[in-house]
């Protein structure tokens, strides 16, 4: 089960870019929990994305990357009305984004996250539920259901 709290939750993301993007929700994280460091979880996000994007497609990214401190899964959700270049596979710019901070030893759990926000996130049904929502309260329990 994962859980999104509302301390980690951006109605509305300030960025332009990637880079920014990843640094307003490492602060979020680090807001919410103060004894992890934020630049310690943009550069492990920035490490994933050089392999690849995790813009997947249809205005939704994925950023997601494991780190030594955590002993149980992070979520943080970020919403841009007016999007976000993210260099995503069919070149959209994103306007969702789920971040997902796991563990180091937690691989299997991992792939079932990720596959789980992934078939969240297909659903256009879903995803304008998620544009539409008018608070973090909203955005939590759609995430919560789902």
């Amino acid at each position: 089960m994962i859980e999104l709290s509302e301390g980690c939750i951006v109605l509305e993301l300030e960025s332009t870019h990637k880079e920014g993007l990843l640094e307003e929700l490492a602060g979020t994280v680090q807001k919410k929990y103060p004894e992890l460091n934020a630049q310690i979880i943009q550069q492990v996000l920035l490490e994933r994305e050089q392999l690849g994007s995790t813009g997947v497609g249809n205005g939704v990214a994925i950023p997601h990357g494991k780190l030594h401190e955590l002993d149980q899964c992070l979520v943080c959700f970020g919403r841009s009305t007016k999007g976000v270049g993210f260099e995503s596979k069919d070149n959209k710019l994103v306007h969702l984004v789920v971040m997902i901070l796991l563990p180091m030893n937690m691989a299997q759990e991992y792939l079932q996250i990720l596959a789980k926000i992934s078939n969240m996130m297909k659903s256009e049904n879903n995803r304008n539920k998620f544009l539409q929502a008018s608070s973090k309260k909203t955005i939590q329990q759609l995430f919560n259901m789902s």
